[in-house]
């Protein structure tokens, strides 16, 4: 059954119909489909555009037919051009001549719209929670590592020394504001296009705002030609899910380098490496490694649905149904790569040890060095080359700045005292940094309350918004 034919007199060419149906992946959304039909059907009757039996008769046979399918008992096929006339086919065939009025007062445009806006925001929810989750991951992360030692880098290159706890509060830092974005877009898009019709409107006296109520809109569009023709909400979405990858590739490039024999900061667990076929040493971390290339997939989603509407003129063009395929499976992609990359922090090893002698063996502490000449009244400018003769000394020796002997330090310069070593120790290095933000045992406690703030905060809203849910 089409939605449409009266003035067509010849059937569609079966390629044709191929290339035009969707069905056989706007079938994901067939609950949000129905959803957004039942609260129609129960403003037609409302507005006394339906009588109340059958409006009862339409939503059972809706009813009957999202079990039925979340059953799997009734089957999906492609002989439909899309899921809307798989829905409504149905329903003539359950209830008869009174489920060929659920459409009254509805164009497939703005149903369309409706289900499409309706799936992202709920998968935006879904994307938000996982986030949360690797969230509350770091945190625990974080809370452990605040005096596992580590350099800290600049250019690939060993820098200053920093914590554990600090590194991954980087990205605790990131993720949380693809969180933000992800509840900025949730607010944007939460406008209810149904009832848009077309692109003009309709006759029928429709009460917009009950409808927008009953689906948890914030109200109704305010312009029916874009409500139908609106895919910015696809575009943020895309642009904050594409920001998300970028994060995760960061950090999996970290773990990539962290993981080789030459750095071995972390050890994999078992279960998310994967073997060689002919070399039996081998330890890949070929998770890390797959999320890092899923990412232009997803950023191809948006370069691609930015291309697609650059030049569509209003309102609604089928142009438009190219946004369902690409935004599905990069939804897909970035729930399966958060989930699975949570998994693969969660049940990772750190080697203390071996960070913190990096840290001391690539002069990461010569700046506090520097510091301890400036702070005994030497200039900063000769104080950075006398320690950089020091690191110089220290490359010949093959030692680090901790182990080279006291006369060494005064041959270049004698103002150095025996308390330089407690100077530039690791832990002194890192303590006595406490502003806000910085690696400082102080700093940290006052970030770790505030991270800790924030996902109890977050978690009450959760618990708030599923109380909202179950009573509505």
């Amino acid at each position: 059954m089409k939605l449409w034919g009266g003035r067509f007199t010849k059937e569609t060419d079966a390629l044709v119909h191929n290339f035009n149906a969707s069905i056989s992946y706007d079938q994901k959304f067939y609950r949000q489909d129905i959803k957004g039909s039942i609260a129609h059907v129960l403003m037609l009757e409302k507005q006394g555009i339906l009588t109340e039996k059958e409006r009862e008769d339409i939503v059972n046979g809706l009813d009957g037919i999202l079990g039925d399918l979340d059953a799997n008992l009734l089957l999906i096929d492609g002989s439909q051009e899309d899921i809307h006339s798989f829905v409504e086919a149905n329903l003539i065939e359950r209830i008869g001549e009174t489920g060929k009025k659920l459409h009254t007062g509805r164009s497939r445009n703005d149903q369309v719209a409706l289900d499409m806006k309706l799936y992202v925001r709920d998968e935006t929810v879904l994307v938000n929670q996982l986030l949360k989750t690797l969230l509350n991951e770091l945190y625990q992360l974080m809370c452990k590592h605040t005096d596992t030692f580590m350099p800290g880098f600049t250019h690939l290159q060993k820098a200053q020394p920093v914590t554990l706890a600090h590194h991954l509060g980087a990205y605790f830092e990131m993720f949380k504001r693809d969180r933000g974005r992800l509840c900025d877009i949730y607010a944007r898009m939460n406008q209810c296009p149904l009832g848009a019709g077309a692109l003009a409107g309709t006759t029928y006296p429709l009460d917009r705002d009950y409808t927008a109520a009953l689906l948890d809109f914030d109200g109704p569009t305010f312009n029916s030609m874009d409500s139908v023709s609106d895919r910015d909400y696809i575009i943020e979405l895309l642009s904050a899910l594409s920001t998300v990858m970028m994060h995760l590739s960061r950090f999996c490039e970290e773990i990539i380098i962290w993981n080789t024999n030459e750095y071995r900061f972390v050890e994999l667990d078992d279960a998310y490496s994967t073997g060689s076929s002919i070399m039996p040493q081998k330890k890949n971390p070929d998770i890390a490694e797959l999320i890092r290339g899923k990412t232009g997939r997803v950023y191809g989603a948006l370069i691609s649905i930015l291309t697609t509407m650059k030049g569509l003129p209003l309102a609604y063009n089928k142009d438009m149904q190219e946004d369902k395929e690409l935004t599905f499976d990069a939804i897909d992609t970035v729930k399966g790569c958060i989930a699975l990359f949570t998994g693969m922090l969660s049940t990772m090893r750190f080697c203390r040890d071996t960070m913190e002698a990096s840290a001391k063996n690539g002069f990461t502490n010569a700046t506090d060095a520097a510091d301890y000449l400036v702070n005994h009244g030497v200039a900063f400018r000769d104080a950075h080359g006398v320690i950089g003769q020091l690191v110089l000394i220290c490359i010949e020796k093959n030692c680090s700045l901790d182990a080279l002997p006291l006369d060494e330090y005064k041959k270049i310069c004698p103002v150095f005292e025996a308390d330089i070593y407690d100077a530039i120790s690791m832990r002194t290095c890192v303590e006595k940094r406490n502003t806000i933000g910085a690696p400082g045992i102080q700093a940290m406690e006052a970030v770790l309350k505030a991270c800790g703030e924030y996902l109890g905060a977050q978690n009450l809203l959760d618990a708030i918004h599923k109380e909202d849910c179950r009573k509505k």
